[in-house]
């Protein structure tokens, strides 16, 4: 059976919509998703990074471009039920242990929650809820196992697992992208969908894959704070002599002239660095190009 006859048995019928009447809507989750992502110094460019990679996968899995659309909308909302988690859990520095770690496990039953109701709910639910399942039954919310769980949440997994694996945390460097695929390869059928996981690991020498890891938006670099070590995300419409802050420790950074990176000013300044406003561009971009699929 085809990825895509997987889909359509696993995806409801809903009335057909208009995309200029949602935009607003999807808009708002995507606004709420950002403001949880600007909570976790570490993490900067995740939900972007994890749609991109949903994109790619969901092309490579021959769906069609309303499916891969649904997709790349349910992999930028996947974490939104991280709103309840305690900055005390979500930043911590160093590894969680067994109690931190099970609070960390209630975010996509919280995030469902907060999806319920929603007109658009049913374009993200299954990522939300169900992104942490894995096939061989041992994954949460549910232990579901293999085919029980959605298409697009098997995706979002994968995507979001290579995402954490190749990113930078306090107590980590990033692994190389080789490595990550390696790591997907011992998986298979275990925490990784077998056909989806292959089919991401053959996505390794695709020119797009290096210009979504380390990044934040399409040609937009990370960059690292030099006194602790987080990333700094720097917004699309940013010039030369704007300030950046670091979300960990709020210190100051110009960005230098003819894209020569980071400048710090060794000044520190709480409020601004909390103050980031959301990269509505990115955002709007986003929504545009998947509700216009989706139509």
């Amino acid at each position: 059976m085809r990825l895509s006859d997987l889909w359509r048995r696993a995806t409801p019928k809903t009335p057909a919509r208009h995309a200029a009447d949602d935009a607003p809507l999807l808009t708002s989750l995507f606004l709420l998703a950002w403001a949880v992502e600007a909570r976790d110094p570490y993490t900067g460019g995740h939900l972007w990074r994890v749609a991109r990679l949903s994109r790619l996968l969901a092309e490579a899995a021959g769906l069609d471009q309303g499916q891969v659309a649904r997709i790349t909308i349910g992999a930028f909302l996947h974490d939104l039920g991280k709103i309840g988690i305690p900055d005390a859990v979500l930043g911590k520095k160093s590894k969680l242990d067994d109690t931190e770690y099970a609070v960390i496990k209630t975010h996509p039953e919280i995030g469902h929650r907060m999806l319920a109701g929603h007109p658009l709910a049913a374009l993200a639910e299954d990522a939300v809820l169900l992104h942490h399942e894995t096939p061989d039954g041992r994954g949460y919310p549910f232990g579901r196992r293999g085919e029980d769980i959605p298409l697009a949440a098997r995706i979002v997994g994968i995507c979001d697992a290579f995402d954490a694996m190749t990113s930078t945390r306090p107590y980590r460097s990033g692994m190389p992208i080789a490595r990550a695929m390696e790591i997907i390869q011992g998986e298979l059928g275990r925490q990784f969908d077998a056909a989806l996981g292959t089919l991401f690991i053959g996505l390794q020498q695709h020119p797009e894959l290096a210009h979504i890891v380390g990044h934040s938006d399409e040609g937009i670099p990370l960059q690292r704070c030099v006194s602790c070590g987080p990333v700094v995300v720097r917004p699309r419409h940013a010039v030369a002599g704007d300030t950046l802050y670091c979300p960990a420790c709020h210190s100051e950074y110009t960005i230098a002239a003819h894209d020569q990176g980071l400048v710090a000013t060794g000044r520190q300044d709480t409020a601004r660095a909390l103050a980031v406003a959301p990269d509505s561009a990115l955002i709007g971009r986003l929504v545009g190009e998947n509700l216009a699929a989706i139509a």
